[in-house]
């Protein structure tokens, strides 16, 4: 029987294939105690499950890097294994075996629980949603022990492909499946999940978060996954294939069509040029920058540099990362984020906590309260504003005094650079990020203190709705198109340009192409996104009418019933 359900959308394309089901092999964990005499036994098959996922790693990293040689992909399996060699999993879960007595399965098990407890205290989505990668390796581990490495599925030799079916799948897993698989749908994930970003880097069309779809399914069943709506149709009759089919192969002429459009200027129908910007995590992704031609770099996310490692980053280390980013740029602007940190994003060694951490001390709250680990970020941002167009933004504003502190700091940071007779540029512009309804209610103190705007759409639409956006009970109430969202990236947009500030977006509404009409008609002229989505934003400003648009979403920004909202937004392109 045929059934259409409905989860996330995460990585855009169709794919049609047969299901593949891949086990959960945390649920067949089976629980015993081992024998004082087979404990040593029991560490060593431990210890060569640990080396086995390792080299597993390390094979496909290697893989990943020659199909995909500018992706974030590789730093993802870096990541997982770290957690190889973290003690606080490996190390704890040795010692549950050597003290309690524990199968290796069990004991990793239940090591890994106790971390992803302290995960889920995190109110950050994208650091919360790094228990996945938790459970991700336990998951790779434990298939070591059980003596399961997760068999590849056959490739077909009808016209379909196979559709892989998963409880979640890990990055690596899914870089390994990449050349056997048409597209995965999984229970669980988000859109900020590695998973999700890498499906999006290998062009592999997926749906997550469908919940049970794991335990609804057969093996073999023909399946529909439509990763751009985010619905799967589950044994679709022939009439619905044959349209997929074809909706399929109108967008890979599409896609291919893209790639002709890297040296075009991003302009409208009238000829109003837009810039196109990068949103960066930090020098390895700037040959991606160059690959596609962007205008420059939006949002550079510093804070990547403090996270996941036991010292923090002296001044002369951060100088020479942010002079790559500048000198790689080859004179176009970047836009260097100050470290977004805080209670959620916590330095080595910090034991702070907060029962509220999203409303805490974060960001330049948290830079204001270290002001010896903002000073030194200050200082190398000006030293490597001498090699190029840099600016610094200052992330999550909300009060006049958060701002005149940061530029007494910045005043400082140069007086000390002149004193030291360091080059720098003494007119770096500085702007602020809108986050929070309070910064978009009151624009009039960022107009007056400072040199541009970029809105953070994904923490302004948290914040305006008190919607996590990582939290699968509640994201389907995340709604960019909710009239109380637009009335303040709107109003934004137009404080901004009367105070004739240069203002973006760098959050993701940005580098979606569903919303570029809107934001375009908004006023928008500065969009910033991940690298990959750029050609695809620039094709829909190439076709956009302005003069038609215009009238158009200024009586979109008249409704307050969210369904007539939506309607009008699809109607734009029409």
């Amino acid at each position: 029987m045929s059934f259409t359900i409905h989860g996330l959308p995460v990585s855009q394309g169709i794919a049609i294939g047969h299901a593949h089901l891949v086990s959960h092999a945390l649920l067949e964990v089976n629980h015993y105690q081992i024998a004082a005499r087979h404990i040593k036994a029991e560490l060593e098959r431990f210890d060569n499950a640990v080396t086995s996922v390792e080299a597993e790693l390390l094979n496909l990293k290697a893989s990943a890097a020659t199909a995909q040689p500018h992706s974030e992909v590789g730093a993802f399996i870096d990541l997982q294994r770290m957690m190889l060699e973290d003690p606080v999993l490996v190390e704890a879960a040795r010692n549950k075996i050597k003290e309690h007595h524990y199968n290796a399965e069990w004991a990793l098990v239940q090591q890994m629980e106790s971390v992803v407890e302290q995960f889920r205290q995190i109110e950050d989505p994208y650091l919360r949603e790094r228990k996945a990668d938790v459970v991700q390796v336990v998951e790779r581990l434990v298939k070591a022990l059980l003596g399961d490495p997760g068999p590849l599925p056959p490739k077909r030799k009808d016209k379909f492909g196979t559709v892989i079916v998963a409880h979640d799948l890990s990055p690596a897993d899914t870089i390994g499946f990449r050349d056997h698989i048409a597209g995965f749908i999984t229970d669980i994930g988000g859109p900020t999940s590695h998973t999700a970003i890498v499906a999006r880097n290998l062009g592999i069309p997926a749906v997550v978060g469908l919940r049970h779809i794991r335990n609804l399914l057969r093996a073999n069943e023909l399946i529909i996954v439509d990763g751009t709506r985010g619905i799967a149709i589950v044994d679709p009759d022939e009439s619905v294939v044959e349209e997929y089919m074809l909706r399929r192969a109108s967008l890979e002429l599409e896609r291919s069509k893209l790639k002709r459009l890297r040296d075009t200027p991003a302009a409208t129908l009238g000829g109003e040029i837009i810039q196109l910007l990068a949103n960066i995590s930090g020098p390895q992704d700037m040959p991606q920058i160059k690959d596609i031609n962007a205008d420059g770099v939006g949002l550079f996310r510093t804070e990547f540099l403090f996270i996941d490692r036991d010292t923090l980053p002296d001044e002369d280390e951060q100088y020479e990362i942010y002079r790559s980013v500048v000198k790689a740029a080859s004179g176009k602007p970047v836009t260097a984020r100050t470290f977004d940190l805080g209670a959620d994003k916590t330095l080595a060694g910090s034991s702070q906590s907060e029962p509220n951490p999203a409303l805490g001390l974060r960001a330049v709250r948290y830079s204001l309260a270290e002001p010896k680990i903002f000073l030194t970020q200050l200082r190398a941002l000006l030293r490597a504003s001498a090699h190029g167009k840099l600016q610094i933004m200052i992330p999550m504003l909300m009060h006049t005094d958060e701002i005149e502190q940061t530029l007494t700091l910045i005043g400082k940071a140069k007086e000390e650079l002149r004193e030291e007779k360091i080059k720098f540029n003494e007119k770096l512009p500085v702007g602020g990020m809108v986050e929070v309804p309070a910064a978009a209610l009151a624009l009039g103190m960022f107009v007056r203190h400072l040199d541009f705007l970029s809105i953070g759409t994904n923490d302004l639409i948290q914040y305006t709705l008190a919607v996590d956006r990582g939290n699968e009970s509640v994201v389907r109430l995340y709604d960019p198109l909710h009239p109380a969202v637009l009335k303040l990236i709107s109003s934004t947009i137009q404080a901004a340009q009367r105070a004739e500030l240069p203002v973006s977006v760098c959050g993701e509404m940005a580098g979606t192409s569903a919303y570029t009409l809107l934001l375009l008609g908004m006023g928008l002229r500065s969009f910033s996104m991940h690298p990959a989505r750029i050609l695809e934003i620039k094709q829909q400003i190439l076709r956009a009418d302005l003069a038609e648009i215009t009238p158009k979403v200024q009586r979109i920004l008249k409704l307050d019933e969210p369904a007539r909202i939506r309607e009008a937004v699809e109607k734009l392109g029409g």
